[in-house]
């Protein structure tokens, strides 16, 4: 079973905006890998260097994993099919303006307002559902994901799977 909720608050930070074009994975679809599931290959956890990261896509790993550690737990790594996933589900809600959940079959946290990727995780461990989801043991494969619409509002993305 996965814990689903929403959060909202009202702040601002510059990272790329869908409106204009900008994201922060490769934008060539003919560059773009395969994902695991279009290949048939086990997913792959990769790191951040080797994923062309935004920085604050690494701090919102990082702090998550922070927040792991405090509780004796392994860290979550980076999984490019979840970074893929978290990437487009926080760009339709920054172009939407919406605060929807995936209908993936993933755990996901998912926020809007927070001014930093701190802020965002501090939010989320102070709410007993996107906590579940952070602490959740049988989590070990994480994507993440931030996107700033023309007007300033973040929307950010955790997704998580075993």
């Amino acid at each position: 079973m996965f814990v689903k909720m929403t959060l909202c608050a009202t702040m601002m930070l510059l990272i790329p905006t869908p409106e204009n074009g900008q994201k922060p994975a490769e934008s060539d679809p003919a560059k773009t890998p395969k994902t695991a599931a279009e290949t048939g290959q086990p997913p792959q956890t990769k790191k951040p260097e080797d994923l062309n990261l935004l920085p604050i896509e690494v701090n919102i790993v990082k702090y998550t994993n922070l927040q792991r550690a405090k509780h004796g737990l392994p860290q979550v790594e980076i999984d490019q099919d979840l970074m893929k996933s978290a990437r487009q589900h926080a760009s339709w809600m920054a172009r939407s303006r919406r605060l929807v959940h995936t209908r993936r079959p993933v755990a996901e946290n998912i926020a809007m307002g927070q001014r930093h990727s701190r802020e965002a995780v501090s939010d989320w461990m102070h709410s007993p559902g996107h906590r579940a989801n952070i602490l959740n043991r049988r989590h070990c494969r994480i994507g993440v994901a931030a996107y700033r619409t023309a007007k300033g509002t973040i929307f950010w993305c955790q997704q998580f799977r075993h």
